[in-house]
This record gives C-alpha cells, sequence and structure tokens, in this order.
C-alpha cells in the first residue's frame, strides 16, 4: 500500500464519516422538533426528554465532524505523527453530552414524581412517537455499521446512542398506551428509567474512550498475525515484545523484536527488516517503526544444552509466561535473556528468584536478565 492510497483512504474514511453525520444532524433535528412538539402539547415530559435526547445526538454528530476534520489534517513539525487523536477527544466529548442530558433527565424525571402532572396524548402524537422509532432503528444501525467500518468511536457511539434512544421511545409509547387504556400515568417513572440507561451509556461511553487513551492492550487476533508474518522468514526463529502504539484510528506504529542467527551481518539485518516493515504494513496497516534483534547460538553444543536448562528452569514458575533473546558466550562466560513476567509478581521479585536460581546452575557466569511485561 503506497502513500497515495493511503491518503485517498483517509480522504474517503473522512468524507463518509462528516456524510453519517450530517444525515444524523439532520433527523435528530427533525425528531425533536416533532417529539418536543408532541411533549408540550401532551404535557409529557417523556416525550420532552426524549426530544432533548435528539437535540443531544445532533450535537454529538457535529461534534464527531469537528474531530474528524481536525483529526486529518496533514503531520506538521510540532506534530509529526498527525492530529488523529483528537478524534478520541471528540468521542469523550460525546460521551459527556450524552452523561449531561442523562442527569438533567434524570433531576427533571424525580420533580415529576414528587409533583405530578397528567400528559394528555392524541393519536398524532402516538403516530409521531411511534414513526420516531423505526427512523431511529434505521439511523442507529447505519451510524453503528459506518463507525464500525471506518473506525470512529464517536460514530459507533452515535450509532449505539440512536439505538438506545428507540428503545427509549418505545418505553414513551407503552406508557402513553398503558395511559390512554387503564388511566395509570407512568410518565415520570419512564422518564426516569431512560435516565439511567442514557446515563449508563454516557459511563460506558467515556470509559471506552478513556482506555483508547491510555492506551490498551493490542487485539491478539492482530498481534499474532503481525508475530506469524514475521516469522515466516527463513532467517527469523521467532518474534517477541511486539508493542502497537495507536496516533488515531487507523494510525498504528509498533516495535518488535526479532531472533536471528548470530551469523548474520548487518547488511542481512537491514535487507531483512526492510522486507518485514514491508510486509507487515501491506498486510495489516501496521507501522514497524523499531525493529529489535535478538541473536541465537547456532554452532556451539553447550550453548544449546545451557539453554534449555536455564528454560526450563525459568519456565518452572508460573507467572514466568516466555524465555527468549537467549544468548551464551561459553568463552566469556556471559549469558542474557529475556523474560515475559505476568503481573501477578512484581518484576524486581521475580528477577531476585530467577537470578538466584540461574546462578545457583551456573556460578561462573555473568547474567543479564531483562524482564518484558505481558502486552
Amino acid at each position: 500500500m503506497d502513500n497515495k492510497n493511503v491518503k485517498e483512504l483517509a480522504a474517503q474514511r473522512e468524507k463518509a464519516i462528516v456524510k453519517t453525520s450530517v444525515i444524523g444532524i439532520i433527523t435528530n433535528v427533525f425528531l425533536a422538533a416533532f417529539k418536543a412538539a408532541v411533549g408540550f402539547l401532551s404535557n409529557s415530559i417523556a416525550v420532552i426528554l426524549d426530544a432533548v435526547n435528539n437535540l443531544s445526538d445532533a450535537l454529538s454528530s457535529v461534534i464527531t465532524i469537528i474531530g474528524a476534520k481536525l483529526g486529518s489534517k496533514k503531520p506538521n513539525k510540532k506534530h509529526p505523527l498527525g492530529y488523529g487523536r483528537i478524534e478520541y477527544l471528540s468521542s469523550m466529548i460525546v460521551a459527556a453530552i450524552v452523561l449531561y442530558a442523562g442527569i438533567t433527565s434524570l433531576v427533571e424525571s424525580v420533580k415529576k414524581i414528587i409533583s405530578p402532572e397528567t400528559a394528555d396524548y392524541s393519536t398524532v402524537s402516538l403516530i409521531i412517537i411511534s414513526v420516531a422509532i423505526v427512523v431511529k432503528l434505521i439511523l442507529g444501525r447505519y451510524v453503528k455499521k459506518q463507525g464500525e467500518r471506518y473506525n470512529s468511536g464517536a460514530l459507533t457511539a452515535s450509532g449505539s446512542d440512536a439505538l438506545f434512544d428507540a428503545v427509549i421511545s418505545a418505553s414513551v409509547l407503552a406508557s402513553a398506551i398503558i395511559f390512554l387504556l387503564w388511566g395509570i400515568s407512568l410518565e415520570a417513572y419512564v422518564g426516569a428509567i431512560i435516565s439511567v440507561v442514557i446515563i449508563k451509556a454516557g459511563i460506558e461511553m467515556m470509559v471506552d474512550t478513556v482506555n483508547d487513551i491510555l492506551g490498551k492492550r493490542g487485539d491478539k487476533e492482530e498481534t499474532e498475525h503481525i508475530k506469524s508474518l514475521i516469522s515466516e522468514e527463513s532467517e527469523v526463529r521467532g518474534a517477541y515484545d511486539l508493542i502497537i502504539y495507536n496516533y488515531g484510528p487507523n494510525k498504528n506504529l509498533g516495535s518488535v523484536h526479532m531472533e536471528v542467527p548470530d551469523t548474520m551481518t548487518a547488511d542481512d539485518i537491514d535487507k531483512l527488516t526492510r522486507r518485514i516493515e514491508a510486509k507487515v504494513y501491506k498486510e495489516t496497516g501496521v507501522i514497524l517503526a523499531g525493529v529489535g534483534i535478538y541473536s541465537y547460538n547456532t554452532s556451539d553444543e553447550e550453548a544449546a544444552k545451557i539453554r534449555n536448562k536455564v528454560q526450563e528452569t525459568v519456565l518452572s514458575h508460573d507467572w514466568a509466561l516466555q524465555m527468549h533473546g537467549f544468548y551464551v558466550d561459553t568463552m566469556n562466560k556471559t549469558m542474557r535473556f529475556d523474560v515475559i513476567i505476568s503481573f501477578d509478581i512484581e518484576n524486581s521479585e521475580a528477577l531476585e528468584i530467577l537470578k538466584k536460581e540461574v546462578s545457583d546452575m551456573y556460578p561462573d557466569y555473568s547474567l543479564q536478565i531483562i524482564p518484558d511485561i505481558d502486552a
């Protein structure tokens, strides 16, 4: 995939996000207007809160457009890796708006529970609410699908929120029908339930966005795929310590270590590294910004015996998940290797245990044990 194709995909993604958001804005503004009219005419707090929710959805779509536009700005000297992470900020603002709408709605609903007012529904109002349910279901599925297709957290959140709205409108319709049939007013209570649902959705959206900003464990399927692509090369015995750094939707940089024979020259390694970087980017879109090298013994039988014995000792501990990058110099009596240590034990404690055990087996050797995180 060349730079031209990358730019075309980025432009296509931005265009799709803006188009979807504009559709959401127009739809939500119309729904909000109709629902507000119905709510005030029928004196229904639940319908009015539903209308307010639609307005918050329209505002969310506006923020999504702004985030997409700012996030697509070209890299510059100040921000050499671009502005992609701005989209996570826009997702957080959308979540905050949803959360605020939910809290405000809950306050109003509680007031109506304390001081109830009788609603007065008409046939037209019920029809409008029914149409709103259908429209929101269609809009929600469309927006969420586009969000997943173009990896836009803000769009996906807006789509999920729209589907919630359909459920909310359905509950408003149900309370209206119950009131008309049996004269039981559930208005304020339905409004309170609606508010709790909105608050819950806002919190979940906020948590997801915070996780994206903080950084989270890479997708297992993707990381295994990248490691397998690297290990396909005949010179590579294994790929380890893969970490993916996210700089916005569809912009991932990575670093990795690969284990190669100790007989390879710098020129051989350079050619291999460039080949792997091109292949991984073409297959996954991940840019390998750093490729480290582990060398392994190829001609020393004693070294192989030592490795097997050390590995057996290291992996006898449940918290030692993997050993790699092992190299031993039997002439100069030096040994080095990396160990992936789980979060069940402190690194310092694990290293102290391993150094003692390996030193007891090979007291004449100088040890270098590097702890790796379980990423």
